[in-house]
C-alpha cells in the first residue's frame, strides 16, 4: 500500500512538474512574438501573411469603422506603448498617424508605411482634393500594391526581429507567388475580352484596375462620403446603359441603396465585393481578392 502511495505521489509531481514547464514554455513563446498594432484589417491580414505564427497582432480600428473616420483612443495608444512595429496603410488613409507618433512614448517602435515607395493614383475629384485627400489610398485592393506592402512589411518584421529573417523572407516569397498566380491567371483572362469596364459602390478599386488595363467607374467618391447628386446619377445611369453594365459592385462599408436602386434602373444586378477594410465573411485575404476578381471578370464575359 505504501508502495503504491508513493508511486502516485511520484508521478503526481512528476505531471505537476510537467504542467509547470509546459506553462513556462507557452509563457515564453507569446513573449518573444512579435508584438505589432496596425491600423486596420488588410494591414493585419499582411502581418500575419509574413509573420505568421511569430506575431502578435493588435487592430486598431473596431470591424465595421471606416479608417479614414477613425481617431485613436487612450487603449490604442497604450498598445502602441506597448508594441515593437506598428502598420499603417500610408497614402492619406489614416491621417491621424503622425500626431499619434509624436504622442507614443515608445523610442524602440518600427513604424512601417506599407505604401512607401509606391506610385499613387492622384485624385481628381475636386471634393475629395479639398478634404486633404491628394492620393487613392486603396493601394491594398491591388495584388501588386499587395506585393509592394507586403515587402514593406516583411523588411519591418526582419528589422525588428532579425534572427528570424530567414522566416519572414520564406513566407512573403510564398503569399507574393500566390498574388502573382493569380495576377498571371486574371491578365490572360481579362486580355480576351473586349469589355473592360466596371462600376462600383464606391471608387477603392482603381488600383486593382490598373493591375489588369480595366476601367473602374463609381456611385460614390474614394471615400464613400455622401450620396452623388441627381446630375452625377443621371450620368452614371446613362453610361452604364452605353457599356451595357450587368453588375453593379456593392461593399459592405458604404452604403449600398444607392447602388441597389442604379442596378434596377439599368437592369443589371447588385453584387457584393469586398474591400477587406473589416472581415467579411471568414475569408482571408487571398480568398476575398480572388472572389473579387472573379466576379469582376464573369460581370464583363
Amino acid at each position: 500500500m505504501l508502495k503504491k502511495l508513493g508511486l502516485f505521489l511520484v508521478i503526481t509531481t512528476m505531471v505537476v512538474t510537467l504542467s509547470a514547464c509546459s506553462t513556462k514554455a507557452d509563457n515564453k513563446d507569446t513573449s518573444e512574438k512579435i508584438k505589432v498594432v496596425v491600423s486596420f484589417n488588410a494591414m493585419k491580414e499582411f502581418v500575419e501573411a509574413v509573420g505568421k505564427d511569430k506575431v502578435d497582432v493588435h487592430t486598431m480600428i473596431p470591424e465595421g469603422t471606416e479608417p479614414h473616420d477613425f481617431e485613436p483612443k487612450a487603449k490604442d495608444m497604450e498598445e502602441l506603448n506597448k508594441a515593437q512595429v506598428f502598420v499603417f496603410n500610408g497614402f492619406g488613409m489614416e491621417k491621424w498617424t503622425e500626431a499619434t507618433l509624436e504622442a507614443v512614448d515608445n523610442k524602440k517602435l518600427i513604424s512601417i508605411d506599407a505604401s512607401k515607395g509606391a506610385t499613387p493614383i492622384i485624385n481628381t475629384d475636386t471634393e475629395v482634393v479639398k478634404a486633404d485627400a491628394q492620393s487613392d489610398p486603396h493601394l491594398w485592393l491591388s495584388f501588386k500594391g499587395a506585393e509592394s506592402q507586403s515587402k514593406n512589411i516583411k523588411d519591418g518584421l526582419v528589422k525588428a526581429d532579425p534572427t528570424n529573417k530567414d522566416y519572414y523572407e520564406k513566407n512573403y516569397l510564398d503569399f507574393y507567388n500566390k498574388l502573382e498566380d493569380i495576377l498571371k491567371d486574371y491578365n490572360t483572362k481579362f486580355s480576351s475580352l473586349t469589355n473592360k469596364t466596371f462600376v462600383t459602390g464606391h471608387a477603392a478599386f482603381a488600383y486593382l484596375a490598373k493591375d489588369f488595363g480595366l476601367k473602374q467607374n463609381s456611385v460614390e467618391d474614394v471615400f464613400a462620403e455622401g450620396e452623388p447628386s441627381a446630375k452625377k446619377l443621371k450620368s452614371l445611369t446613362d453610361y452604364c446603359k452605353e457599356n451595357k453594365i450587368k453588375t453593379i459592385f456593392v461593399e459592405s462599408m458604404a452604403s449600398p441603396k444607392v447602388s441597389e436602386t442604379l442596378a434596377k434602373e439599368v437592369g443589371a444586378k447588385a453584387e457584393k465585393i469586398y474591400t477587406i477594410e473589416s472581415k467579411e465573411d471568414n475569408k482571408d485575404y487571398i480568398q476575398s481578392m480572388k472572389d473579387n476578381i472573379e466576379k469582376i471578370y464573369v460581370s464583363l464575359k
